[in-house]
């Protein structure tokens, strides 16, 4: 009886012993970005090592940067040969097709070349017998763009390629006036032909990608698969491949495959998928929105309301919408702008007085705070940056320091997107994390975007040197020390950031994004 007893005591003491092994065991992520920049990068890997998860980057020379694209063969070589075993892989189509996303608006690869890559795709599963989360992009329709990330011929001819393709859009759809036919061909009559048709061409080998990539997640080589529509507009050739697309899988479940309004925030969301279908959850969100046109709201730079495009990210996240804040894991405050115009963050009226619109959505987050829930705020009110009078509002009350996350960069739906992800992942960080995390995103998209980046745009537009903007070359230093001092500054102004040291860099050498280190 003793012996028994004995044995039975060793095999309780080993199950304890494995089951502990199991639960501090750290999931692994193979994460093949964008690009380096931080937002589809350095942040991603933060954020996911902050939740205790490892994150595994193929070498660096492999990834696309500001002055060179990625190297797909190497990619695919570190993959097959020298890659680390992990739990699931997030993967950019983009990076092992195109070498990047720039690189997929600005390629010349022919039909043949795109083939040869498509078919490694269809190797991927054999490569990684894991599950496999993967997004690719319907290459974007700007209304206008500047710097290195177009065909060179965008920077001139960019606004009357967009008109082209709203009225493109419009034909498709059989609606286009006779009026409408004529503006279409004097558009293009004033347009180079050859610049005109290297655009379409290249669009229609970015769509017939897309259409192989899905016919692939159909048969179940991927786990998940979104696409996700890069900037955008209700009427654009963005909007209509996305609308091709999607009658081409229309019979295709939303478990496993989405078209999603924005790009950059995908690499996050779908790791932040992976870790919840590894930790067999699938957690509530309710939309909390601000006072005014709130869901209704038609962000830039996108074809979708809220309404629509925030449940959509939700599911991609592997949540699940909430009836009600009670019963929700986390409750997703979006604010937005009163009157549903979305401006740039840039613009003359993003002051740093609070509206009562502002103060009255302060007042519900608190509310919900002291309530006991999880609350990650997206600040949508303006693109590309926060909303100055709502922050220092917020940064007045006890409410700032008590968020799950904070998000208010680039496009309504990226800051949406980060806001789901860094918000569901939140309970799985300590608070040093979290709150490292949190200052970081306020540095970056209300201090420096809002503020220290509209200060130095303000100041070369004054001297005629807007070009400066998007290449920054011998200004570089100078720029970054005046944006360090202006960032510095209101850190310092305000208590939940004061004495947080910082190292600010601009990894793109341009102003549109910074990279932002919250030092020890």
């Amino acid at each position: 009886m003793t012996k028994l007893k004995n044995i039975a005591a060793a095999v309780c003491a080993l199950t304890c012993l494995l089951s502990a092994t199991v639960q501090a065991k750290r999931l692994n992520i193979i994460y093949i970005p964008l690009d380096n920049r931080p937002v589809c990068a350095a942040y991603v890997e933060q954020t996911m090592e902050a939740a205790d998860c490892n994150i595994i980057l193929p070498p660096e020379k492999y990834i696309a940067t500001n002055d060179k694209n990625g190297d797909p063969e190497g990619i695919w070589e570190w993959l097959q040969t020298k890659a680390p075993r992990a739990d699931a892989a997030v993967v950019s189509t983009d990076s092992l097709i195109y070498g990047g996303l720039v690189a997929s608006r600005t390629h010349n690869y022919t039909k043949q070349q795109l083939e040869e890559r498509v078919k490694h795709l269809y190797e991927l599963k054999t490569t990684l017998p894991i599950k496999l989360y993967t997004f690719s992009t319907i290459m974007r329709t700007p209304r206008a763009s500047k710097g290195r990330v177009e065909p060179a011929y965008y920077s001139s001819i960019g606004p009357s390629i967009f008109a082209y393709s709203e009225l493109l859009d419009k034909k498709d759809q059989g609606k286009l006036t006779p009026a409408e036919a004529l503006k279409m061909q004097a558009l293009e009559r004033n347009m180079k032909k050859a610049e005109l048709g290297d655009w379409l061409e290249r669009r229609e080998k970015n769509l017939w990608v897309n259409q192989e990539l899905i016919r692939m997640a159909r048969s179940g080589k991927f786990h998940y698969f979104a696409i996700g529509k890069d900037d955008n507009a209700p009427l654009s050739s963005t909007h209509m491949e996305g609308r091709k697309l999607s009658l081409a899988s229309f019979d295709m479940s939303k478990d496993s495959f989405q078209i999603l309004d924005g790009v950059d925030q995908l690499g996050l969301l779908l790791s932040a998928r992976a870790y919840n279908e590894a930790h067999g959850v699938k957690p509530s969100i309710y939309p909390l929105y601000a006072p005014g046109a709130g869901p209704k709201t038609l962000p830039q730079y996108s074809d979708a309301r809220l309404q629509d495009s925030v449940p959509q990210q939700i599911i991609a996240a592997g949540a699940v919408q909430a009836a009600a804040p009670e019963s929700a894991d986390l409750v997703l405050a979006l604010n937005t702008p009163q009157d549903g115009i979305v401006k740039d963050a840039t613009a003359a009226d993003n002051q740093p007085f609070s509206s009562p619109a502002n103060r009255s959505f302060v007042s519900q987050i608190e509310a919900q705070l002291q309530a006991g829930r999880s609350v990650s705020l997206a600040d949508i009110s303006y693109s590309n940056g926060a909303d100055n009078g709502f922050m220092d509002c917020l940064a007045g009350s006890s409410a700032l320091s008590q968020l799950a996350a904070y998000n208010g960069w680039n496009t309504t739906d990226n800051a949406v997107g980060y806001a789901i992800a860094q918000g569901l992942l939140a309970p799985a960080m300590d608070e040093h994390s979290k709150s490292k995390l949190l200052r970081q995103r306020l540095i970056d998209d209300w201090f420096y975007q809002s503020n220290a980046r509209r200060s130095v745009s303000d100041e070369l537009e004054k001297h005629n040197r807007e070009d400066l903007k998007y290449d920054l070359g011998v200004a570089e230093k100078p720029v970054l020390q005046a944006i360090t001092y202006n960032c510095q500054t209101l850190v310092d102004k305000y208590s939940f950031t004061k004495g947080t040291k910082i190292k600010l860099s601009f990894p793109w050498k341009r102003l549109f994004e910074v990279d932002v280190e919250v030092k020890k």
